[in-house]
């Protein structure tokens, strides 16, 4: 795979097929104030046959070259597989030649241009924006906020800049390394997919800056210390900064709670988050994620994710955990209306049968 960069600036951004139409919200956005980068899709899904066109180049996760692929990623769900493959492809993306890689999540928008942040990379090595700027004061905001970010991270990994030096490569092989290692819905444990590791980014890594900006990453997480507002030209602003971009985080869900929460007296969110949901459209009906169902179609529950993950027998033993027949995974686990009665005994190791 060569897809070698031409362009000072590139941008990816990794999703499945459900969060095609947000992706394409995404690069449309980026294409209006930064025409000249060159943007990326990072697919962890089947190539569809359209949808992709407003990309400059689409990467599939199985073509990152990542060993023994397909049990690797049989260990996790959906949001874990689209997340552990990022480092990967920073790293990849890095050694193509881009001078800056800036990656953003599929369900951001951007509205004003990211020039500052590139111009950081002149001197920084690795930029995270956090969750939070500035504390809280109310009880409820602290329990929503400060006391999450203990449980799922500081920084946001919705967004990420790395400049090609040998900081920032650095930083991109750790992480890569550590995402394919363990990039897990965890939080008993203290993980939370890729965002929890990057709290020691700046104390083991160089030329690490925290990007303070409150017309970044604005989303749900900080609206109670942040307030939009447009100015007479028609400009957002936030905290008086023209926003850059906003995280439309859980649109339809947990997002609109909180959102409704902090939006309160700020009628300015709300404008925006209709917006967006415009944007989206009426929900389409979608093809089933590629990795979420064995090769006959039967589901992958949560429940064998874990167990295959907690096996390193199995792992050995079932080198494509998705195959169908005799001597397969999907043949030891007995799916066919015996799966739920075998997991209670199965998680401990016992003599695996092909």
């Amino acid at each position: 795979m060569d897809h070698r960069v031409t362009t000072a600036t590139v941008c990816f951004t990794s999703f499945s097929l459900a969060y095609l139409p947000r992706a394409r919200i995404l690069v449309r956005s980026i294409r209006r104030v930064h025409p000249e980068w060159r943007l990326y899709a990072l697919l962890v899904d089947a190539m569809p046959v359209a949808g992709l066109e407003d990309f400059d180049v689409v990467v599939t996760a199985e073509e990152l070259g990542i060993p023994r692929f397909r049990s690797w990623f049989f260990k996790h769900d959906l949001v874990e597989g689209c997340t552990a493959v990022k480092g990967a492809m920073l790293q990849h993306l890095l050694a193509q030649g881009a001078d800056r890689v800036v990656y953003l999540d599929p369900d951001i928008a951007v509205f004003a241009g990211l020039d500052e942040i590139e111009a950081a990379l002149d001197c920084a090595s690795v930029i995270l924006t956090p969750h939070q700027t500035e504390p809280n004061v109310t009880a409820q905001a602290i329990g929503d906020n400060e006391m999450t970010a203990f449980k799922y991270g500081v920084y946001n990994l919705g967004f990420l800049a790395v400049r090609n030096d040998a900081s920032g490569c650095t930083f991109a092989e750790w992480w890569a390394n550590i995402l394919h290692s363990a990039c897990y819905d965890d939080v008993e444990n203290g993980l939370f997919t890729d965002q929890k590791y990057c709290d020691i980014v700046p104390a083991l890594f160089d030329r690490v800056r925290i990007w303070r900006d409150p017309g970044c990453n604005v989303a749900s997480w900080n609206l109670s210390r942040r307030r939009l507002e447009f100015d007479a030209a028609g400009v957002c602003l936030v905290n008086g900064s023209p926003l850059k971009f906003y995280h439309f985080t859980k649109i339809g869900g947990v997002g609109d709670v909180m959102t409704r929460r902090y939006a309160v007296g700020n009628t300015e969110v709300l404008e925006l988050w209709n917006w967006y949901k415009r944007q989206l459209g009426a929900p389409t009906e979608l093809m089933p994620w590629l990795y979420g169902a064995f090769a006959d179609g039967t589901a992958i529950s949560r429940k064998v994710r874990l167990l295959y993950r907690k096996r390193p027998d199995l792992v050995a033993a079932f080198e494509d955990p998705y195959a169908v027949g005799e001597g397969t995974l999907h043949d030891w686990l007995g799916t066919r209306g015996h799966l739920d009665a075998r997991l209670s005994s199965e998680m401990s190791p016992a003599p695996v049968g092909r």
